[in-house]
């Protein structure tokens, strides 16, 4: 048992007793039916959630009228009675495995997926947030257009009001404990409350106490239906990060008038739509920044505080809590990451949680924002009730597994884990593959969570590791199955001049560190760039990192890509904070050292002759220009698929994942291992599509037997 007393304290919220401090703060997965009714894999997810000892679970984002906000297209709606008996399944999940659970009431407003036009809103704004699912739809090679908003008018502001205490009284039915109202980020009840977006001149805009009408109005209804004793915790933003918006003090004030107006407790939060960093915290921000704010608003009121944001260590988090910093621990990505946390914490194995890397791709760019359902880039198991069967191999095979990334050690670590002898082949001197270019990338130091995870997983387990090893098609032969995650490798399209002079991405960003477990004996060596004019000239993650990198070590960097956006691809919220270093400015929330020279980007145009200090470029428009350049770095990069050709030339049983398919990032890479791990038996079937497939019908697999 661990020593963690602070985080495993019993705490009351209103009339209610939660076992520990730890709570799920409210996460919408989009996972919903189509009509907002509750999905089985809504009752998985949270389930998932209390099996693993989180205390306090918000499911979040329910809609009190899905007709009119809908904050993603598969969120829950809770504006009809019929929706109360899958309401009381979800709760009874969690209440089985001793959670306290509430739901999240959200009303979006401007920031509603659904519908597309005529959004609500408080305020009359035409607005363009790139980074919201709200945002218009933009088609393949158009502009985006700003989206309208039917701003209400004051009988529609009290109409919801009494949708919200409706909601409310339905989830009381439904066995909820509490219920949390959404007044943050920008959704509908922050844009009363918010100095920057209420320009009303009725008596819910202008004045504070205008602002604050609306909010209290709907506290005051659910009491009134829900009845008095029935707890409810309002989630706000302490600072809305822009010029004109609300600010700490305020938000003291805010507090204290929440806590007379009989509010259990406050969840409290950072930034609108307009300052999506803070916000989304992405991986620059650091661990416990928001922390100021819950120590100061519990100074000044007595009802529990929950603070949330890239909290990740737990002795960090039961460190803030006993110096009286926050009441409660609010974790999302994290538990999905790991929902398993809490108990791995209470049995003293920290070692073994497999830490939220702030990535953004599973759980916003590929998820929500695509209007898909949440997803998570390090945790295949995240929304996947496949990986709750893993069942042992029945007859275990001997696999090797070439190439040492993410793709390659999750295969292992499933197939393994299942019982399957696995060897890992990799041609350097350490397991990590392209994930380990964290390692000089300012920003992205939390990757190394994730690179250190795997490995000691790889490390505990019965995985034969081989480095320095490039095995061909005759030493692999032998193997039952072989993975092929050999990865990708930049390259160097055709350019006049001097092509040989190009450096690869690889070379540039090798890790000189040396004072590192990791650090291969014969030692990392990249190479050193003599003058200050550097070209990195590519596309996506490689692109990104490479130009972090090198703007980080004082070059004067000039990016060139064909594309009419650089890093359209890559997660958005990153690239908003990377585009203000890049501008030698920072993000909300973030004082990091400006680089030494600011980022220049030139889209739509290559490389068409490199000279000795100088290249000339060329536009989509055949128009020349010459600039300066010391160096170009090719982050180019294309499958390795040589070994695969062979191996599918020579017969041997073989499939691929990651990189070595095709360039993309670290989520596609694990799942796609993690999928080849759980699905490996004795049969190795291969449909006609080269995929490994299991549970085919008795009789189908009978016939394919004989």
């Amino acid at each position: 048992m661990s020593d963690y007393s602070h985080l495993f304290k019993p705490i009351k919220i209103g009339n209610l007793l939660v076992p520990n401090r730890i709570c799920h703060v409210p996460t919408d997965i989009s996972s919903s039916h189509i009509d907002g009714s509750v999905s089985s894999r809504d009752i998985h997810h949270h389930q998932l959630l209390a099996k693993g000892g989180t205390g306090l679970i918000i499911v979040g984002a329910t809609s009190p009228n899905g007709k009119t906000g809908r904050s993603t297209v598969a969120n829950l709606v809770i504006d009809d009675d019929k929706y109360i008996p899958g309401f009381a399944r979800l709760a009874k999940s969690m209440h089985e495995y001793g959670a306290i659970c509430a739901v999240q009431l959200q009303h979006p407003g401007r920031q509603a997926a659904l519908p597309r036009e005529g959004k609500l809103a408080a305020t009359d704004q035409a607005v363009s947030l790139p980074w919201s699912q709200s945002r218009a739809i933009v088609y393949a090679n158009s502009d985006e257009s700003k989206k309208t908003v039917h701003v209400l008018t004051t009988d529609e502001v009290i109409e919801i009001v009494e949708e919200f205490g409706e909601a409310a009284w339905r989830l009381k039915q439904a066995g909820f404990d509490a219920v949390e109202l959404h007044a943050a980020h920008g959704y509908l009840i922050s844009q009363f409350m918010s100095p920057y977006l209420n320009a009303r001149n009725d008596r819910f805009g202008g004045s504070f106490e205008n602002r604050m009408r609306f909010p209290l109005a709907i506290v005051a209804c659910i009491q009134r239906k829900c009845g008095q004793d029935y707890p409810i915790i309002i989630r706000f933003s302490s600072d809305e990060w822009v010029p004109g918006g609300r600010e700490l003090p305020e938000s003291i004030v805010v507090a204290k008038r929440f806590e007379a107006a009989g509010v259990a407790a406050l969840d409290i939060s950072q930034c609108i739509q307009e300052s999506p960093g803070a916000g989304f915290d992405p991986m620059p921000y650091p661990e416990g920044w928001t922390v100021f704010a819950s120590e100061a608003i519990k100074k000044e009121v007595g009802i529990p505080i929950i603070i949330s944001h890239t909290l990740r260590d737990p002795g960090y988090c039961d460190e803030i809590i006993a110096q009286g910093k926050t009441d409660m621990i609010g974790l999302s990505r994290q538990l999905l990451a790991d929902p398993y946390w809490p108990i791995k914490t209470k049995y003293g194995k920290t070692e073994e949680i497999r830490k939220c890397i702030s990535c953004l791709t599973g759980c916003w760019q590929e998820s929500m924002m695509a209007k898909k359902e949440i997803s998570c880039a390090i945790n295949p198991e995240c929304g996947n009730a496949d990986f709750s069967h893993i069942r042992p191999a029945g007859v275990p095979l001997d696999i090797a597994v070439v190439g040492g990334g993410p793709a390659g050690m999750e295969a292992a670590r499933y197939a393994a884990t299942r019982g399957h002898k696995v060897t890992i082949f990799e041609k350097t001197g350490e397991l990590g593959g392209a994930i380990l270019g964290c390692c000089v990338t300012p920003g992205k130091e939390k990757m190394k969570w994730y690179a250190d995870w795997i490995r000691h997983q790889i490390a505990r387990l019965p995985v034969e590791v081989k480095l320095k090893s490039v095995p061909g098609v005759a030493d692999l032969k032998k193997y039952d199955l072989v993975v092929n995650a050999t990865g990708a490798s930049s390259w160097v399209p055709n350019v006049h001049g001097k092509k040989d002079s190009v450096l690869s991405m690889e070379s540039v960003m090798a890790c000189p560190k040396v004072a590192c477990e990791h650090h291969p004996q014969d030692g990392r060596k990249p190479v050193k760039l003599s003058g200050e004019h550097v070209v990195v000239w590519g596309e996506h993650y490689p692109a990104v990192d490479t130009v972090v990198h090198l703007a980080s070590i004082g070059k004067k960097v000039t990016v060139v890509t064909d594309q009419k956006e650089f890093a359209s691809n890559v997660e958005v919220i990153h690239m908003y904070v990377f585009r203000k270093r890049f501008n030698q400015t920072d993000a909300e929330g973030l004082d990091s050292k400006p680089y030494k020279y600011p980022v220049t980007i030139i889209e739509r145009s290559t490389i068409d002759e490199i000279r000795d200090g100088e290249i000339d470029l060329i536009d989509n428009n055949f128009n020349k220009t010459t600039i300066a350049c010391d160096h170009v770095v090719s982050c180019w990069v294309r499958p390795n698929t040589e070994l695969f050709d062979s191996l599918l030339e020579a017969g041997v049983p073989v499939v691929r994942a990651g990189d070595s398919v095709r360039p993309r990032n670290l989520h596609a890479a694990i799942e796609e291992g993690a999928q080849i791990g759980r699905l490996v038996d004795s049969n190795k079937l291969f449909n006609p599509n080269g995929a490994l497939v299991d549970d085919l019908p008795l009789d189908v697999l009978n016939q394919l037997r004989s």
